[in-house]
């Protein structure tokens, strides 16, 4: 323009300059309105599966709009940004409930002359739930009896599984300890109790909050991997008609649901935004929290270190075995188990494996000191622990522990 304005005469000059300005401010209010734009994500969303957003502008516009939509330190946007209409892939890394930015949009005009930033819409609630998909693949298999014939348990003595329904006429096959002898007395004819056997069990997911839970196994924490076991159980429970509830605790009861029927998404709910704490848990106040209800089959999920940080934990299983059936469930850890089955390459591999090697003897002697008080103890790698769980339930059902 200013070459130009060399050799074109002063008047021409200054009318390009104008309509020049005029152009570009022409293109600088065309775009000054921010864009309508209809942003679609799922509400709800499960912790390491990937989903979808997908954003477009919604009204006729002129010139190009660049679609850009900001991440969380937990929730991950890849690609984050496109011009026109933007398709992205979500991948929620850790549970609870985030707050999903507005969405950024840069708006130009026809001429390529204005351009306006705009930030659009309001942000979003998004809630992480755990690994739903991976629990409901458990959840089908128990559907389908492909972890045992879970409806068709051994019965121990009469009584142990069933409760009474009525009193009938004796008939010459029944067991004389079903006999009724003060109603056979009034009615002076032989009278029998009749039974049917108990089709749900009460489940109880203890659930440590405490310091420990914090610590990181793999990709997630063993907090998170404890609350997807619990997951997997509840949903599991709701297929062979049991009924579900659980505590989640520290040194107090941060969440309590009385066991139901079909409760396997209110414990979801319960549970998706449990984080954990820097405090020691109380795990005689969680089995207080039991209490003397009906017997039922209790899951501790927590994480056994050794000796001293399990020791309250050691102390308060004997009061809660005697009216309960006890599984005490943690996960295991693969580097430990790496570091101790890899030949040393370094002094400090050494080091290393020797360490190593003192923990999983410590959480051996205390997974030893819990089975000879009775518990059931359940050791899996994080993305197995929900599985094996529900194998423990299965096998106490079947022995009639419960």
């Amino acid at each position: 323009m200013a070459a130009g304005a060399l050799v074109l005469p002063a008047a021409l000059a200054v009318t390009a300059a104008l309509v020049l300005l005029a152009a570009a401010v022409y293109d600088a209010l065309s775009v000054r309105r921010a864009p309508e734009v209809d942003r679609r994500l799922p509400q709800v969303l499960s912790r390491g599966v990937p989903a979808r957003l997908e954003a477009r502008p919604t009204d006729p516009l002129t010139g190009r709009v660049r679609l850009r939509q900001p991440s969380l330190p937990d929730l991950g946007v890849e690609p984050s940004e496109a011009d026109g209409h933007l398709d992205v892939g979500l991948l929620p890394r850790r549970r609870g409930r985030h707050r999903l930015p507005a969405l950024a949009t840069r708006r130009e005009g026809a001429l390529g002359l204005g351009r306006w930033f705009h930030t659009v819409g309001e942000e979003r609630e998004v809630l992480v739930y755990p690994d739903l998909p991976a629990a409901t693949r458990v959840a089908l298999a128990v559907r389908q009896g492909r972890f045992g014939a879970a409806g068709r348990l051994r019965r121990g003595p009469l009584g142990l599984g069933t409760e009474f329904e009525s009193i009938r006429e004796y008939l010459p096959d029944d067991d004389v300890r079903q006999v009724n002898w003060r109603a056979t007395a009034r009615l002076g004819r032989p009278m029998s109790n009749q039974y049917r056997v108990e089709q749900d069990r009460e489940i109880v997911c203890l659930i440590d909050a405490g310091r420990l839970m914090a610590a990181p196994v793999g990709d997630r924490t063993r907090l998170d991997a404890a609350v997807d076991a619990a997951t997997t159980v509840a949903l599991s429970a709701d297929e062979l008609g049991d009924r579900c509830g659980l505590v989640a605790f520290d040194d107090e009861v941060r969440r309590r649901l009385a066991p139901g029927r079909a409760a396997g998404q209110t414990v979801v709910r319960a549970l998706f935004d449990l984080e954990p704490t820097s405090v020691d848990s109380d795990y005689e106040l969680a089995f207080r929290a039991v209490g003397n209800a009906k017997r039922a089959w209790v899951l501790v999920l927590t994480d056994l270190l050794d000796e001293s940080a399990a020791g309250t934990l050691l102390e308060a299983v004997p009061v809660l075995a005697r009216r309960h059936a006890v599984a005490v469930a943690s996960v295991s850890d693969a580097e430990l188990d790496a570091m101790v089955s890899t030949p040393p390459e370094r002094p400090l591999d050494v080091y290393a494996a020797s360490a190593a090697l003192d923990v999983l003897e410590a959480r051996s002697r205390v997974a030893g000191r819990l089975r000879r008080l009775g518990t059931q103890v359940i050791e899996a790698p994080p993305d197995q622990l929900g599985a094996a769980c529900v194998t423990a339930l299965l096998r106490a059902k079947a022995r009639a522990r419960i």
